[in-house]
């Protein structure tokens, strides 16, 4: 399995911006060392880059970063997958006969978090942001400051996620 910077190494001439962000996204600053790497965990899953999740998770396991704030990151790729189509539906179709409907879909694990509910929040606005779904990026943002985080982490989050998905643009370019 490659470690983060055995793969940044693999990144084609194109990439060499998104090669070095990555390195930069990816220390922490305002966001501390669980938050970086659950959301980055997050939106690798997100990207769908088998080795790119497995570059990061190697990365964050070496961190020390706990298994219940790998297992929420996880847990917020996959509920957001189902979610983000859903809601991002509602909302370009904006029909209020849609808006009427109940879901009707479990959502349990928002609730149930394994970590820190505001970081939580954290990773699915982060996955939001990569999928596309302005509903679900507007309601984690209010959830995430709510939750005591400020607009700096939101920022930085996004930045993160911006930059893993590049990334996993750039192994597909190989």
């Amino acid at each position: 399995m490659a470690t983060l910077e055995e793969l940044r190494e693999t990144f084609p001439p194109a990439a060499r911006d998104i090669k070095i962000n990555l390195q930069n996204v990816l220390t922490p600053g305002t966001l501390n060392e669980a938050q970086t790497w659950g959301v980055a965990i997050a939106c690798a899953e997100a990207a769908r880059s088998t080795r790119l999740t497995s570059a990061v998770l190697e990365d964050a396991k070496a961190r020390g970063i706990a298994e219940e704030v790998i297992e929420d990151a996880r847990a917020a790729a996959i509920l957001m997958a189902m979610n983000n189509v859903f809601y991002r539906f509602r909302h370009i179709v904006d029909k209020e006969e849609y808006a009427q409907k109940p879901a009707r879909l479990r959502m349990q694990r928002l609730a149930q978090v394994t970590s820190n509910k505001a970081d939580f929040e954290l990773f699915c606005l982060a996955v939001s942001a990569i999928n596309n779904c302005e509903t679900c990026v507007r309601s984690h943002e209010e959830a995430v400051l709510k939750g005591g985080l400020t607009s700096d982490h939101v920022h930085d989050a996004v930045r993160i996620a911006a930059t893993i998905a590049a990334a996993a643009q750039a192994l597909e370019a190989l």
